[in-house]
């Protein structure tokens, strides 16, 4: 947006001109937060829950903001002042700023890959990332960034010189993926997972995919859809005048062998072996892999070599603490599904020679509805047959774990007790999981375990 002009940004944004600026360039990035505000950034000052953001126009221009985007009374008092800024009025200042966002997308005439799921969206968008950054100038969102705030805030992010651009989207409800997909536009959807999250909210697991299938919907004729492989659930949602492509068992994109951080994979578009050498050895990564792998061919590109992903915060990273301990920090979310993968990690972390101890510390998983309790006990069960031998729940709900489990049991109310007894319970060359919703805070557990070993 280097090269706008206000009147420009103020058609593309469906917003008017209240003053203009005297700087000869536009703004470099958009900024929500007046804190963020200064040089080179249009300031757009939306409605929240709490706070009405445009009541922090004057502080971002009084911080050198190339301008600001809000609501008309508070844009119009500031029009008389000596700020040399621009200043544009939008009745909804969301709704300008996601308009804001389609018209930069179609400047850059990137492809868009919109990347969406029960579990695994945030890991695919990270190796779609790894696997396309090497071929082509790739932009990817940031952890959080997959909301209809989040998702025009990085697609605006976006330099000018973006060949391929990998947006997360989230959803809590229908309608919501939709909206992202008329924000973004993708050229290719990717699903990475059906599953029961949001049952809450949402009723049923027809209703999460169909939910879910609103990315498919958001594509354009001759658009490619990246779904797994015998997933029955999509079915109704699949398009005749898109490409449809699967992954996993039985897929288009399907494994062949692994041996190791040596993944070979079959690709219908190739017809030949690809094999890719990556820094984990997780079943779930493996198929959240060859997702990444279907997307990037449809792009254009066919990876190769040595793939050096970098993992958002809380999703699996290791951490090998003093004592031979090893920490597994996937603490960022869970549900039914992400958490059995989860323990089948753990299983197969602790298991080789002089197998090793397997403790989980399990919290809350939220939002599952009237079968909330069902679905906790099941995880406990789930444990048993991991080998779990040490089983610490945090919060309420997680309680319910325990009369599914077998073993060593210690039930904790929330994260700061958990921090507070996991240390002692913790034994030189134990692996431990750490996983929960992410309103338990296990966080906090990751620290203290942390803190612990290296004291």
């Amino acid at each position: 947006m280097l090269d706008w002009t206000p009147e420009q940004l103020a058609r593309a944004a469906g917003a008017r001109v209240v003053s203009h600026t005297a700087r000869t360039t536009g703004p470099e990035r958009v900024v929500i937060d007046s804190r963020e505000a200064g040089p080179g950034t249009l300031f757009v000052g939306l409605r929240g829950a709490q706070a009405d953001g445009g009541r922090f126009a004057a502080q971002a221009l009084a911080n050198g903001a190339w301008g600001a985007l809000t609501t008309p009374e508070h844009a119009e008092p500031l029009a008389g002042g000596t700020s040399t800024a621009a200043l544009l009025s939008a009745t909804d200042p969301l709704k300008a700023l996601q308009a804001l966002a389609t018209a930069w997308r179609r400047e850059l005439g990137a492809r868009v890959i919109g990347v969406t799921g029960s579990t695994g969206k945030t890991t695919t968008k990270d190796l779609l990332l790894a696997l396309l950054a090497p071929h082509r100038r790739t932009v990817a969102s940031r952890a959080n960034f997959n909301t209809e705030i989040g998702v025009p805030l990085e697609i605006l992010a976006a330099p000018a010189s973006t060949e391929v651009l990998v947006l997360e989207m989230a959803m809590r409800g229908a309608g919501q993926i939709a909206e992202l997909a008329s924000i973004a536009e993708p050229d290719v959807a990717v699903i990475v997972s059906i599953g029961p999250v949001h049952l809450e909210l949402l009723g049923s697991i027809e209703a999460i995919a169909a939910a879910k299938a609103e990315l498919i919907q958001g594509l354009p004729r001759g658009g490619t859809a990246i779904v797994p492989a015998g997933e029955r659930l999509l079915e109704p949602h699949l398009r005749d005048d898109v490409t449809t492509v699967t992954f996993g068992p039985g897929g288009d994109v399907r494994l062949v062998d692994a041996d190791g951080e040596h993944v070979s994979m079959q690709s219908a578009q190739t017809r030949r072996p690809l094999v890719l050498e990556v820094p984990f050895t997780q079943a779930h990564m493996r198929t959240n892999l060859l997702a990444a792998v279907a997307a990037s061919e449809a792009v254009g590109v066919t990876p190769s070599g040595r793939v050096e992903v970098a993992l958002s915060p809380g999703r699996g990273q290791r951490f090998e603490l003093p004592g031979g301990v090893t920490l597994i920090d996937d603490c960022y979310n869970a549900n039914p599904m992400s958490m059995r993968a989860a323990l089948d990690d753990l299983a197969s972390s602790a298991s080789g020679d002089g197998d090793r101890r397997r403790v989980a510390v399990l919290g809350d998983m939220l939002e599952l509805g009237p079968a909330e309790r069902e679905f906790h006990v099941e995880l406990g069960a789930y444990a048993d047959c991991a080998g779990v031998e040490l089983l610490v729940t945090v919060g309420e709900l997680a309680a319910a774990i325990a009369d599914g489990f077998g073993g060593e049991t210690h039930v904790m109310r929330d994260a700061g007790e958990a921090a507070a007894i996991l240390p002692e319970l913790v034994e030189p060359g134990d692996v431990v999981l750490v996983k929960a919703s992410r309103g338990v805070g296990l966080e906090l557990v990751c620290g203290a375990l942390g803190a612990e070993a290296l004291a």
